[in-house]
């Protein structure tokens, strides 16, 4: 079999048999318009007479034009339908990881929560009902958990939440998830009772998960204190990052920044002390398993 194309004598790794003239052809004279096919006219039954001539070199060439226009429809559908088929891909597998995270993880499901709640605030009287407010607090005893789904402006959630999304996550992986819960909102309630009974301003308002999450951040440094973390883009250890928001919080208390500073403290000490509570229970399990006196 010839494998050189029968207009210019190319050879090329994919050749080109024309349907209609039964011959090879390289990609550039592959199409019947491009290599004069004289089987075209045949296969659509013309005449090959004098009179006929013209018109049958019209039509075949008609007919090889549609024939190579058919094939860049078909080419452009099948990226169309490829292109329609990813976006479709990869949405369905953004949904559908975003659910599993939501599902598997508690930071995931209080970020979603905290997320659905700041659109909620557009509705008057959402805020209100849910705040903290420390002269009415314990007239309204659910502000002490609500309090921490609610933030005063997008930049407040943001960094809220990208501190629970990295630290929260990695504190579930060393406690698991249900000891993760109970340090997430014993440090949010502490926090609440810190702030209210060290304000001046008892019907001043509060909101925001920051005396949670200091609360996570203050257990993770001490089971993990050498961690290394990066506070405004400086590599340190963990310890000294808390160290560091501890003496800005201490330092800033009073400061009309609009920043219940003593609410971080309070969720700090409790994260403090239920580290160190975790700590040592581990250590006390380690010892029963290799005790000795057990055999």
């Amino acid at each position: 079999m010839d494998n050189k194309c029968w207009i210019c004598g190319k050879q090329e790794p994919m050749m080109f048999t024309c349907r209609h003239c039964g011959k090879t052809f390289c990609s550039d004279h592959r199409l019947p318009e491009r290599h004069a096919c004289e089987g075209l006219d045949r296969s659509a039954g013309y005449s090959s007479g004098t009179s006929g001539t013209s018109g049958d070199y019209k039509r075949s060439t008609t007919g090889g034009q549609a024939y190579g226009s058919e094939i860049d429809d078909a080419i452009k559908n099948m990226m169309k339908d490829a292109a329609k088929n990813a976006a479709k891909g990869a949405a369905t597998g953004a949904v559908h990881k975003t659910r599993s995270s939501i599902s598997t993880s508690p930071s995931m499901a209080i970020i979603f929560i905290c997320i659905i709640s700041f659109f909620l605030q557009l509705i008057p009287g959402y805020t209100e009902l849910f705040q903290l407010v420390p002269s009415t607090m314990f007239a309204r005893p659910w502000t002490m958990v609500t309090h921490m789904f609610l933030h005063g402006s997008f930049g407040h959630i943001f960094f809220n939440m990208l501190v629970l999304f990295f630290f929260g996550r990695e504190l579930e992986k060393r406690i698991g998830k249900d000891m993760f819960l109970y340090v997430y909102f014993i440090s949010g309630v502490v926090a609440a009772l810190g702030y209210a009974l060290t304000t001046s301003v008892s019907y001043y308002p509060m909101v925001g998960a920051s005396g949670a999450i200091m609360g996570v951040f203050a257990t993770l440094t001490i089971l993990a204190p050498d961690m290394q973390v990066y506070v405004y883009f400086i590599p340190m250890k963990i310890k000294y990052a808390l160290l560091l928001f501890v003496l800005l919080d201490f330092a800033l208390i009073g400061a009309p920044d609009m920043i219940a500073h003593t609410a971080h403290l309070s969720g700090v000490l409790i994260g403090l002390y239920m580290g160190l509570r975790i700590k040592n229970t581990r250590k006390q399990r380690r010892r029963a398993e290799y005790d000795p006196r057990r055999w």
